[in-house]
């Protein structure tokens, strides 16, 4: 029984058995006090009316006619009292009573008579010294049958709080117990299950929440083995690369002159496996939040131009024509060097991988209205706009165009976006005028540059 009171069902059988209760019980204190005023003015008012009766039939002389009168009065619990020259015919009538009525007043009061309340109707008889009072006594019992009347609907109440409480708990109980059996099958890893979204407002929405979950689960799993499969395919390329000419090697099919060759070509592909390792760190460790930042005051234009100085001399002889357009004045923000030129060298790598030997390849800085702004262009081959729409997604572009042209892991694009996020700033891709693709970072201002 204690357990059942822990679920949401006891819970509302409870409230509602406790509302039907307080209900009931706060009608009884309004409605008894109600009920018990209105039977007694009823009385009351009866009482007057059976005195004026009274009065009439006492003037009758037959002493038969006015036993019979009193008889019958006290058949319903009526006292009568007679008055002659201030003088009842028998003890109990307060003196006031008697005083009023002698003096040939009417009386309706509620007053002790013989020690007990009552209501008391008095009035003169006519043309002599003498009158007539009638007497009830007001405790008749009328609480007591109300406050009867209560005990039945105060059960009636109790029963109709169980019922109302289960039925509600089920109402209300039910969706949550199909969004806990959805969220079991989740974590068991059935992404195909989905909730119908009937009942109230809240169940829908709790019912889209659920589905909205399993879609995204669904999807962003399929994401993942996507990217798993282009990360293996990308591993074992060098790998497959490092194990051929390692045999070679080992077989003596590689003499002492190709020697270098095959070590060259081993050192370019181990350094290939190093970048896409330290990537996949770098990215796991932005995606958990602890990646250590160092951000301090940076003059954009100096460091891309060190950038630029860089990657001049991998563009030449054969490859694209870099170009590196600087503002005359400095443009300072707040970031940390190191990782923004991170960003910078990743997105050259990718121009450099699919732009065309002569085809241009530019670096800029620019002060934008609320940071300052670096850009990459190229001439290469570029984005289509569903390409944008997908460009920072791991491994999206590296599924796309897998066969199609030169690709990366496709880790590159997805590792800038979330330093760039990381460092407070906002990167776009987009398409160039030079016909290829445009990457725009903007990084906030540490102190405002321009006007």
């Amino acid at each position: 029984m204690r357990d059942f009171f822990r679920t949401l069902t006891g819970r509302a059988v409870l409230v509602t058995v406790a509302t039907a209760v307080v209900a009931v019980i706060v009608t009884a204190l309004v409605a008894v006090p109600v009920a018990v005023r209105a039977v007694n003015l009823q009385i009351r008012a009866e009482l007057v009316e059976k005195s004026a009766i009274a009065v009439e039939l006492l003037t009758d002389e037959r002493p038969a006619a006015r036993e019979k009168i009193a008889k019958r009065l006290r058949q319903d619990a009526i006292e009568i009292y007679l008055i002659r020259r201030g003088v009842p015919d028998h003890a109990g009538l307060p003196a006031a009573v008697i005083t009023e009525v002698t003096e040939g007043s009417l009386v309706n009061v509620r007053a002790r008579v013989d020690g007990r309340w009552s209501f008391v109707a008095g009035r003169p008889l006519p043309g002599v010294d003498a009158g007539v009072v009638l007497t009830r006594p007001s405790s008749t019992g009328v609480a007591l049958q109300v406050l009867g009347g209560v005990w039945w609907a105060l059960l009636a109440g109790l029963v109709g709080g169980i019922l109302a409480g289960a039925l509600l708990a089920r109402f209300v109980s039910r969706p949550i117990e199909l969004a806990a059996a959805a969220a079991g099958r989740l974590a068991a890893g059935d992404r195909s299950v989905r909730i119908a979204r009937h009942g109230p407002a809240e169940a829908v929405r709790l019912a889209e929440a659920v589905n909205q979950l399993a879609a995204a689960l669904q999807t962003s799993e399929g994401r993942e083995r996507d990217f798993l499969l282009s990360v293996s395919h990308e591993l074992r390329t060098p790998l497959a690369t490092l194990r051929g000419y390692a045999e070679a090697l080992a077989d003596g099919v590689v003499g002492p002159d190709d020697a270098p060759q095959a070590g060259a070509t081993m050192l370019a592909e181990a350094d290939r496996l190093d970048r896409l390792i330290s990537d996949l760190l770098v990215l796991s460790r932005l995606e958990a939040a602890d990646l250590p930042l160092d951000v301090v005051a940076v003059d954009l234009v100096e460091l891309v131009r060190e950038a630029g100085r860089a990657w001049s001399a991998r563009c030449s002889p054969d490859g694209p024509n870099l170009t590196v357009d600087l503002p005359d004045e400095p443009v300072t923000v707040a970031t940390d060097p190191g990782r923004i030129r991170q960003v910078l060298d990743g997105l050259c790598e990718n121009a450099l991988r699919v732009v065309p030997g002569g085809a241009p390849l530019v670096l800029a800085v620019r002060a934008g209205e609320s940071g300052g702004v670096v850009e990459v262009r190229d001439g290469g081959p570029g984005f289509t706009d569903d390409d944008l729409a997908v460009a920072f997604e791991r491994g999206a572009l590296n599924r796309r165009y897998r066969g199609i042209r030169k690709v990366g892991s496709g880790l590159g694009l997805a590792l800038a976006a979330r330093l760039v996020g990381r460092l407070g700033g906002r990167i776009e891709a987009g398409h160039a005028a030079e016909g290829g693709a445009r990457f725009t970072v903007e990084l906030p201002y540490r102190t405002r540059t321009i006007g």
